[in-house]
């Protein structure tokens, strides 16, 4: 829609002009549970509108924002303006500002089915409708007008009128409650992005956090149907724990009252940060029995979420150029809190095995940018919440702590909230605390980290005298930029069965090539682990010895961070077509079943995976596939009945199930004629064992149906399309493919669901038809669709199983032929055509 993509020039010139005193936004939400879908068109519902705000120059013109089916009258300081000349579809043009002007707009806004703006959700169990807002980065002008763009901040008052029985929610406190009406009390200053509303029958608990004069009533909720499975006692802790931990370390008390917790249906994010109103994915919310890695990432998540009320909704950047001034911090300090204040004090060995690896990916992608960004529009800021600037940023940041020491970062933080507590800030503005109170050069710094891109690796070289003693210990440095890095560098050697450390020195690797004094004379290790500790953003390499070392004893060293960071070492050689793929899934098979901590464990489960569908060499692949699924199948039995471990390796196993044996014992276990002792198939891990089934061909459409009878909840539903989508049939791929492209009837959820099980790789040949469709469709997809469900189509249904040449060139003539195309959407393309490059260079590794 002309005018929706808002570019940075055009919100630096407004904020340059307006500045913003305050909304009144008034929603009548009754019509959410009309039973009589609309004749013609899309729901709506009624939104008013009062903007108070002031203009530096009299007589200026500027606009509003607002996304909306029909605007029902637009008045500019008493004076009705005629809304077919002034409103667009996007934006409501304003002529002739006054110094201080008025603005209130009526206008018709849609519910959404997409997961942005107002989103509308009916429960198939029980028929209940429920309601809630996610915005970031613009999608709050889909439910009030406003002036959308994070430095025009302003306080709010909310008014929202429900349907009897509703509990509503905003990010103020509820102030009164007359009939259908409720009031909230006005807000700090705050962005457009991070103010909410959540609707509906929700399930709702409370508790109270104290701290000294301090008192926050806490609340968390989720849909009815969930209840019985809601642990809001742990998701309590955890937040305490959290506000205890923050309020110590950032001395600046929780600026925004209340704080309440929403886990919510069909929600396209982990979480989002608005202050007071904390929504969350239901799917943290656990249906079955789970690894303590799901209550890690779940605690994770509300930490990360928690930290944003100081880095993001205190202080937020002016534009999403610094975007990572509040994603970074609190992806770091989501796994800083969990080590510091909560039981999950290994969260650091997830951080460098899970978090990174999505850095990594992103940092070698043609699309890779610095940790700020050059963010021209709204559609570039959507597809930088990435890998770069949430988790590289978060690596970056731990760098920076051992660079300045922790006490000075944490100082510049105090520092920082207390100079530009409710502003909006830029780099330079954290630059100069962390400058002011580390004495370090932050500029320097800054341009090697923050204002480039790319990862480095880092080797080591050994030489040794002939007693076997080290003479020099030296750091190899590769990447288009050699940057400074304070790393631990780790000494390894086998003693009695383990692999055990040694040695380490600390030292400053900057340029290519670096020496380690401090390691001279020492006994030649049997590994060398050259960014031990993790206190640095590299890809580790491996010197000849200590590779050979991880072949046969990877499973006997004993820290698990080292662990993890081999772990993630081999996998980034094996992407990067330096080992082949059937020497990862050798260590793998060799030494996964001895891995401690489950979350490195579920994360190796899914590298094997792409390692057998991606990068193992064609004529390799099928045996790699079975020997993948004997030694899953030997792990399940020698795991220990009833751990977190064996449910792991339970669903790793069906995940990669290959063969016809292993089909009949996964339909055994459904049925109950086959058993494993202590393994508990719970109805999560039933949809677990049927989604593998029903790309087999083995479960048709009844035995799916009559699974969604005993499960006939939402989650069931998703499952169910999933699976139904998974099947092995022309005609069903050819439905799945019509579903999502040529209708725009699902959801969000569902329209993710049906291109997941599509997608699955057991039968290549049938989704061979689309790979040309897929080129005809996506320009249309991205301009009709929302840019949620773009980015879902444009990368779910590249055709990436198809990874032939042929699929590289067909890609690369889309891209040639289509210049002009959104760069959002040639991002997508290019981002998707690497993937298969790679995986082309990985095969042709493995087959040589």
């Amino acid at each position: 829609m002309p005018g929706e993509n808002l570019s940075r020039d055009e919100a630096r010139e407004r904020a340059g002009l307006l500045s913003v005193d305050g909304y009144e936004v008034a929603l009548d939400l009754r019509s959410a549970v009309d039973e009589a879908e609309p004749a013609e068109g899309p729901r709506t519902f009624r939104s008013v509108t009062t903007i108070r705000f002031r203009a530096a120059t009299p007589g200026a013109s500027s606009f509003a924002d607002l996304i909306a089916p029909s605007v029902n009258s637009v008045t500019l300081n008493g004076r009705a303006l005629d809304p077919a000349a002034v409103f667009d579809g996007a934006r409501i043009a304003l002529e002739g500002l006054a110094s201080e002007n008025v603005l209130v707009v009526d206008a018709n806004c849609a519910y959404s089915r997409t997961g942005e703006g107002m989103h509308r959700f009916v429960d198939p169990e029980d028929g209940e409708v429920y309601l809630y807002t996610q915005y970031e980065p613009a999608d709050a002008r889909r439910v009030y007008a406003n002036f959308e763009q994070p430095d025009l901040k302003a306080p709010y008052r909310f008014e929202v009128t429900a349907p009897e029985g509703w509990r509503v929610w905003s990010n103020g406190v509820e102030e009164s409650h007359e009939g259908q009406v409720r009031r909230f009390a006005e807000t700090a200053p705050i962005s457009t992005y991070i103010t909410c509303v959540v609707a509906g029958p929700y399930h709702y608990v409370t508790d109270t956090y104290t701290r000294g004069d301090l008192t926050i009533p806490l609340g968390a909720m989720c849909r009815k149907g969930l209840a019985k499975h809601f642990d809001a006692d742990d998701v309590f802790l955890v937040t305490k724990q959290g506000f205890d931990l923050f309020h110590e370390i950032f001395d600046y008390p929780y600026p925004f009252g209340k704080y309440d917790q929403a886990f919510v249906p069909e929600y396209n994010l982990g979480a989002m940060e608005n202050p007071g109103m904390v929504t969350f994915r239901e799917e943290y919310i656990f249906r079955g029995k789970v690894t303590q890695a799901s209550y890690e990432r779940r605690a994770n998540v509300i930490l990360h979420e928690m930290a944003h009320m100081w880095f993001g909704d205190l202080v937020t950047m002016k534009w999403w150029d610094d975007l990572w001034l509040k994603e970074s911090f609190a992806d770091f300090m989501g796994s800083f809190g969990l080590v510091e204040a909560t039981r999950f004090d290994q969260a650091w060995v997830t951080f460098a095995n899970s978090r990174k690896a999505w850095a990594y990916r992103a940092d070698q992608l043609p699309s890779t940018h610095p940790v700020t960004a050059d963010i021209r529009d709204l559609e570039d800021a959507k597809l930088n919440f990435d890998g770069i600037t949430y988790a590289k940023g978060a690596a970056v940041l731990k760098q920076l702590v051992a660079y300045v020491g922790r006490e000075a970062f944490l100082d510049g933080a105090r520092r920082y909230f207390k100079a530009h507590a409710y502003g909006n800030t830029t780099l330079d503005d954290l630059l100069s605390v962390l400058g002011e109170v580390s004495g370090r050069d932050m500029a320097e710094w800054s341009r090697a980290w923050l204002q480039t891109a790319g990862v480095n690796a880092l080797t080591p070289v050994v030489t040794t005298d002939a007693d076997g003693r080290i003479t020099e210990l030296a750091v190899l440095q590769e990447g288009d930029e050699l940057r400074p890095h304070r790393v631990c560098v780790g000494l390894y050697r086998t003693e009695a069965g383990a692999l055990v450390r040694y040695a380490r020195a600390e030292a400053d690797v900057a340029g290519a090539r670096t020496a380690v004094a401090e390691l001279a004379g020492l006994d030649r290790p049997d590994l060398v682990l050259v960014n031990d500790e993790d206190l640095t953003y590299c890809k580790i390499r491996f010197d000849e010895t200590s590779l050979e070392t991880l072949r046969g004893h990877l499973g006997d060293l004993t820290d698990p961070l080292a662990r993890a960071l081999c772990w993630s070492a081999l996998w980034n050689l094996t992407r990067d077509a330096l080992m082949p793929a059937r020497d990862f899934l050798s260590l793998f098979l060799a030494h996964a079943g001895r891995e401690t901590d489950v979350g490195v464990l579920q994360m190796l489960h899914g590298q094997a995976l792409s390692a057998v569908t991606h990068y193992a060499a064609a004529g390799r692949r099928e045996q790699s596939g079975r020997d993948l699924a004997a030694g899953a199948l030997r792990e399940l039995r020698l795991a220990e009945p009833g751990s977190e471990h064996q449910l792991t390796w339970a669903r790793f196993f069906a995940a990669s199930a290959a063969t016809e044996g292993d089909f009949q014992l996964l339909l055994g276990l459904l049925d109950g004629t086959a058993r494993i002792d202590g393994l508990d198939v719970d109805q999560e891990l039933r949809w677990d064992f049927l989604l593998p089934l029903a790309a087999h061909g083995s479960v048709d459409e009844g035995v799916l149906g009559a699974e969604l009878a005993r499960d006939d909840t939402a989650s069931g539903k998703r499952h169910q399309v999933r699976c139904l989508a998974a099947r092995p049939s022309a005609a069903v791929k050819d439905q799945a493919w019509a579903a999502v492209v040529e209708s725009d009837a699902l959801s969000n959820a569902l329209v993710e669901a049906t291109i997941d099980g599509m997608q699955q790789p057991s039968r290549r040949e049938l989704l061979a038809p689309y790979a040309d469709r897929y080129f005809e469709v996506i320009e249309r997809i991205w301009a009709q669709r929302s840019i949620q469900i773009g980015i879902h189509v444009v990368k779910g249904l590249y055709p990436m199983l198809q990874d032939s040449p042929a699929t590289v060139e067909a890609t690369d003539a889309w891209l040639a032929a289509h210049p002009e195309a959104a760069p959002a959407l040639r991002r997508l393309v290019l981002e998707s055509r690497d993937d298969l490059a790679r995986a082309l260079r990985a095969q042709a590794r493995d087959g040589a």
